[in-house]
């Protein structure tokens, strides 16, 4: 086993790297250490400029504040990765149009253009890019 691993520019992260599993919900083999890296840059934020911090590890100021923030909203669950898809999306396509752009493209092999066509004269407003092979959701 190595002592560390290196996080940035001569900066090492105080926790001792282990051997490689497999975490079923990590994107990663190092996904652990990353938030006890991330712990100790913010444990060394309290007695340190930030920008002193991050100049050390190769991290951007704003980045390690935003990790700061966290940190101190939320604790040690603030440090780990989040997910990044929307909260919301408003313009989604709704899943009945969606079927129906699908049902009108298998069984006539419509293209976009005259999809969104079939849609005006009906009275729908599509946007000619939500048509698209997958439109689905």
């Amino acid at each position: 086993m190595r002592k560390g691993w290196v996080l940035g520019a001569g900066w090492k992260c105080d926790q001792p790297s282990s051997p490689r599993k497999i975490y079923p919900f990590m994107s990663y083999a190092k996904a652990p250490l990353i938030s006890a890296c991330r712990r100790s840059l913010v444990q060394r934020c309290q007695t340190r400029p930030i920008a002193h911090v991050a100049a050390e590890a190769s991290a951007s100021r704003a980045c390690l504040s935003k990790w700061k923030n966290r940190y101190d909203r939320s604790g040690e669950a603030g440090l780990h990765d989040r997910a990044s898809d929307p909260h919301a999306s408003p313009t989604q396509t709704p899943p009945e149009v969606g079927t129906r752009i699908e049902e009108l493209r298998r069984k006539h092999k419509w293209s976009a253009a005259r999809i969104a066509l079939e849609f005006a004269s009906e009275g729908h407003r599509a946007r000619h890019a939500r048509l698209g092979a997958g439109s689905k959701g």
